[in-house]
């Protein structure tokens, strides 16, 4: 059996979903690797490197697509200009694609559709379960970690103020007032960054574990509201999606805090779900002019209505960032974590090395988005049809 790793190319993506060290692993297990020329420039890693390792290098992705059973990569499909044609079309019919699928997004739902069409079996890398077995795969988490960092940094970029307090001769400057909204991974992360800026910090969730744990990290107010643990708790952890009046008071709590905001870090998220609308544009256009919103839920829709997927806007004085690749930006770590993530995921996945793919595997199956034909993907059906519904 064939691996092929193409070269990413989505917008300033820099990563790759293999690195020399894992290549050889797959070498070793007993596949033939193929990686696309140039693939692990944005990492500083040459192809000399990848054909020590066991690669055979490709001119382009045309061939690459052609050639491999299975294609890993980091982001979802998009299209080629190179090859003239979209990801989706260049995956051999009844071949593997891994990668970072994110199939509720709705900006998602056509290329779920032709890899349908296509009968290719597509597993998402964010529909890994949180469960003691499978934290080496946890690439969500892996990337989560570098995405709330980053967030903040980025978001220091662009506010036109200190973040500290500053004492001056003539006075002191007040701190940045930072919102974070969900203390999951990506959430405590940003906090504890914003901290080391020196911040005063605010954060929300809806799960008491989580404002618990965010608590814990002195100096951060907890803001928030009792939700019951059967609506706002689904599995391993992971926030729920809240009915519509639950959502509805969130947003009604959020009303009172946004306006007193300097920076907002946007990352409520439902794994595998469309992310809840939180932030509304009358939100927006409350801000004081200059402040920053971070909408890194952006993957699976954004929890800001003003949010323009891939793209950085200003609303009335009003920084939004919709950046779709954050850990792109911190690309040399980032890679060795996912390249590591994927390497462990794949060895679940073939634990008998090339041959039948072991699907019925619990953490298999809950990344499992399109075989034979079908989409199984709940998250990814319930959004198509709350979109068909719309229409």
């Amino acid at each position: 059996m064939v691996i092929g790793i193409p070269r990413e190319i989505l917008k300033e993506e820099r990563r790759v979903a293999a690195l020399p060290e894992t290549v050889e692993r797959y070498v070793a297990m007993g596949f033939e690797v193929l990686v696309e020329a140039a693939a692990g420039r944005g990492v500083y890693r040459t192809d000399k490197e990848y054909a020590a390792a066991g690669a055979e290098i490709v001119a382009n992705a045309k061939t690459l697509y052609d050639r491999a059973d299975i294609i890993l990569k980091v982001k979802q499909p998009c299209f080629n200009e190179d090859a003239g044609q979209h990801e989706t079309e260049l995956v051999r019919p009844e071949a593997l694609l891994i990668c970072f699928l994110h199939p509720a997004a709705p900006g998602n739902h056509a290329a779920v559709r032709v890899l349908r069409d296509r009968r290719v079996t597509a597993l998402t890398m964010d529909g890994i379960p949180r469960i003691t077995r499978a934290q080496t795969m946890d690439a969500l988490t892996s990337m989560s970690t570098i995405t709330g960092y980053r967030s903040v940094l980025i978001a220091a970029g662009h506010f036109p103020r200190f973040i500290p307090m500053i004492g001056t001769a003539i006075g002191a400057i007040q701190p940045a007032q930072i919102l974070v909204v969900g203390t999951g991974v990506v959430g405590l992360q940003a906090i504890a960054t914003a901290k080391r800026l020196g911040g005063i910090i605010k954060a929300i969730d809806i799960r008491e574990e989580a404002r618990r744990e965010a608590g814990s990290l002195k100096g951060t107010q907890v803001v928030g509201f009792e939700v019951p643990a059967e609506v706002a708790h689904g599995e391993g952890g992971y926030a729920k999606a809240l009915p519509e009046e639950w959502l509805e008071r969130e947003r009604e709590l959020l009303r009172t805090i946004v306006s007193q905001m300097d920076i907002i870090i946007l990352s409520a998220l439902v794994p595998g779900e469309v992310a809840p609308i939180l932030v509304t544009e009358d939100m927006v256009r409350s801000m004081r002019p200059g402040s920053v919103i971070m909408d890194i839920s952006i993957d699976q829709g954004g929890n800001c209505a003003m949010t323009e997927p891939g793209r950085e806007i200003v609303v009335n004085d009003v920084y939004v960032c919709g950046t779709a690749n954050i850990p792109g930006s911190i690309a040399v770590d980032a890679t060795w974590l996912y390249a590591h993530n994927m390497l462990h995921y794949v060895e679940n996945l073939f634990p008998n090395g090339p041959g039948a793919p072991r699907l019925d595997d619990e953490i298999v199956q809950h990344s499992l988005v399109t075989i034979g034909g079908e989409i199984v993907h709940k998250g990814a059906l319930k959004a198509m049809g709350r979109a068909a519904g719309s229409e």
